[in-house]
């Protein structure tokens, strides 16, 4: 097989910088595009966007343009500043952000002084309170006129007076911007918006053009393209690739996984046959090239030598992009493998078949359905039987097993050796994920995807992926992968904390403390400084408010704070005080805004978060929304069933012959007295809950809080305390 050139060629992390390695026909446009901006002096300012679908290569454009730009003499280039929103996407003020930018770049060239700065500085102030059309103007109005009280007409004049004295171009790169959340890209087109006409000024934008459209429109009744028009004087559509260059690039890509193949593995004409009915569908775009062949490089040298390599790359095609239709394949190999015969009772099993496969077929896309089609009938000639008239005998299977087709059932389980099974996770798989661990967004949708595959007993894989994963948190992982990793727990953490994998006995823990445990041994392999900022930026971008304030009220116990009894020693704290103050205050704005977009009812370990929003914010904040969401039944119902709790207590079995037969039995909990420091006192609600206690529209969970609660109110109302003994012979449940 021919080697290309430059292996590296094509990264997912690594956009092309030169344009020599260009396999797409980026450079062309790229350079063109160079020349314009070079000859361009725009008297107002220009907005130039580069309109194109994730994962097209916009960012390796912007490079070649960049590129060129430096080719040029010096006195022909422009001031380059770049701007990266996603950088600083989460808590922070893109606006400021990118003026600090802005001003950074300008000042090293000489440009502007210390009074512009100033001037820049005050009118970033303002643009940052300045919103979309339609939008409210009240807070404006306070910013324009009250404590700065500057005619921001006249400070736009000074800084639009200074730029134009000087010759030098400057071109603003802002790429990234189809990462942004909605409310972020509004904000930044806000900014544009209000520097759009500084003279001497070329913008160049590089982004989704649907995901902008359905981000403007949320906010306001303009549509979402008429805005764009807007902002951008000159839009360009991303010139992509053709397929011939896409198809070329690919099989250089595959050249260098499938060295070494044995010949004799490789035919030429059946690979044909398979990438033209239907893998060349899915190859649109490079990240499509990024995503099959990164899947490739991991999976087949596990099973090189013993696998089809034609029918190996088509079912990693379709895991990477129809995984529902890979996992019917993988656990129905009876259905795809083997021969079929259309006499006796082989009429019938055809029958079945069709049935069978044209059920999960209706489930494709559409748009995917022919491709897979075309796919699966020439890896799996029982399917021509299903789909066309063609039948194969008995006799056709040894032919198969010689070549390692998929179509063998006796080869057929090497194909899916380092696919998630349903039984533990083993070597094969854990490497499999290791190596996905650059990706935090890759990597959180794999931990999502284990949560929801169960165990025979009940639990879920990623229960088993957790406890594994702690032993592999040294050497394996690198050290630039940690924030990719702690990133992914601080994202989807909280939908890892399934129901199904709470302890089970009294020396049991949950994925909570699995988590927790993952976190800190990443965290020591980092430096103090690094750590925090690890933190910081995982935990701005995060979504999972349990886990983050778990690991917030960790590191602050570590400090002698929330019941701890003493500070560890200094050498045990992972980071310093005045740290742990700036990670308590991001994450109590995350609990505050988790709040305020009604979602916080929703998160697991509710009572952990509001005793931690208590100790930031003080109580009066915590009772208000308290207040408000117990203001109707549903909201009640829905807060006791998050309070429930569970007991795990030893006693002695009613069927046991000995005294020393103990057995392990459950106790639900909802003491009042937790409820006492968000309530005022708890016969506010006590007859609303005997009340909804008979609503036969509860669940039998939401039922057991409310009978619980009601139980020990009345015990805590008798002078007893639920906590003793004598309350052991109620709610019981056998533990499992």
């Amino acid at each position: 097989m021919m080697m290309p050139e430059n292996p590296n060629v094509l990264s997912s992390d690594k956009p092309l910088t030169d344009p020599k390695d260009d396999r797409l026909g980026y450079a062309t446009f790229a350079r063109h595009l160079a020349e314009s901006i070079c000859k361009m002096t725009p008297p107002e300012g220009l907005v130039i966007a580069i309109y194109g679908p994730w994962g097209a290569g916009k960012t390796t454009l912007l490079n070649f343009v960049v590129h060129y730009l430096q080719q040029k003499p010096k006195d022909e280039q422009p001031v380059i500043v770049h701007f990266n929103p996603w950088w600083f996407s989460g808590h922070e003020d893109l606006t400021r952000r990118f003026f600090d930018q802005l001003q950074a770049v300008l000042s090293q060239w000489g440009i502007i002084g210390k009074q512009l700065k100033k001037r820049m500085a005050d009118f970033a102030e303002i643009v940052s309170e300045t919103p979309l059309p339609h939008a409210s103007i009240g807070k404006v109005a306070a910013k324009l006129f009250g404590a700065k009280q500057k005619d921001v007409a006249e400070l736009k004049d000074s800084i639009v007076n200074t730029l134009k004295k000087q010759k030098r171009r400057i071109l603003v790169i802002i790429d990234d911007i189809d990462r942004l959340t909605a409310e972020e890209i509004r904000q930044l087109f806000r900014v544009i918006k209000a520097v759009a006409d500084f003279p001497n000024v070329i913008y160049l934008l590089a982004l989704d053009k649907e995901v902008a459209i359905k981000a403007v429109e949320q906010m306001q009744d303009l549509p979402g393209e008429a805005y764009l028009e807007k902002v951008v004087q000159v839009p360009f559509e991303l010139p992509l690739p053709d397929k011939t260059s896409l198809r070329r690039l690919l099989f250089e890509k595959l050249d260098v996984i499938l060295v070494d193949t044995p010949n004799e593995l490789f035919d030429q004409i059946y690979w044909g046959n398979v990438y033209w009915d239907g893998i060349d569908h899915f190859i649109t775009t490079p990240r499509d090239i990024v995503r099959l062949v990164n899947t490739m490089s991991v999976t087949y040298p596990a099973v090189k030598g013993e696998v089809n390599p034609v029918d190996f790359i088509a079912i990693e095609t379709l895991r990477v992009f129809c995984p529902m239709v890979y996992d019917i394949i993988r656990k129905n190999p009876e259905a795809f493998t083997g021969s079929t015969n259309i006499t006796g009772l082989d009429r019938h099993k055809v029958e079945n078949l069709k049935s069978f496969h044209n059920s999960w077929l209706d489930q494709v896309q559409k748009e995917d359905r022919e491709s897979v089609k075309g796919i699966l009938m020439r890896i799996f000639p029982k399917l021509e039987a299903v789909w066309g008239n063609t039948y194969y005998g008995a006799d056709w299977e040894s032919k198969w097993r010689k070549q390692l087709r998929a179509c063998s059932l006796d080869i057929f389980p090497t194909y899916f050796r380092l696919a998630i099974p349903e039984g533990g996770i083993s070597n094969a798989e854990m490497k499999v994920l290791l190596a996905l661990t650059y990706n935090a967004e890759v990597f959180g949708a794999i931990l999502v995807e284990l949560a929801g595959q169960k165990h025979p007993d009940g639990t879920t894989r990623v229960r088993a992926f957790l406890e594994r994963f702690q032993d592999y948190t040294g050497k394996e992982i690198p050290l630039e992968h940690i924030p990719s990793v702690l990133q992914a727990l601080f994202d989807v953490g909280d939908q890892l904390l399934r129901p199904e994998d709470e302890p089970r006995g009294i020396f049991g823990f949950g994925n909570a403390v699995r988590i927790e445990r993952i976190i800190r041994r990443l965290l020591l392999r980092l430096d103090e400084p690094s750590r925090f900022e690890v933190l910081r930026r995982a935990i701005s971008n995060g979504k999972a408010i349990a886990i983050i304030v778990r690991e917030v009220v960790t590191l602050g116990q570590q400090h002698g704070k929330y019941g701890s009894e003493q500070p560890r020693p200094e050498e045990e704290k992972l980071i310093t005080v005045e740290h742990l103050d700036e990670l308590e205050k991001i994450a109590l704005e995350k609990v505050r805004d988790a709040a305020q977009q009604g979602v916080l009812l929703q998160a697991p370990d509710l009572r952990y978060i509001l005793y931690a929003w208590r100790n930031w914010a003080g109580e009066a904040e915590v009772r208000q929304w308290v207040q408000k969401v117990i203001s109707d039944d549903i909201g009640l119902v829905n807060l006791l069933e998050k309070f429930l709790g569970k007991d795990f207590i030893l006693g002695m079995s009613f069927f046991s012959r000995s005294l020393s037969d103990r057995v392990e039995r459950i106790r639900y909990r909802l003491d009042p007295q937790w409820l006492e420091p968000f309530l005022e006192a708890s016969h506010q609600i006590i007859d609303r809950v005997r009340n909804l206690a008979e609503d036969s529209r509860l669940t039998e969970n939401q039922r057991t809080a409310m009978r619980v609660f009601i139980r020990e109110y009345e015990l805590r109302q008798q002078g007893k305390d639920p906590n003793s003994p004598s309350a052991w012979e109620v709610e019981y449940v056998p533990s499992r």
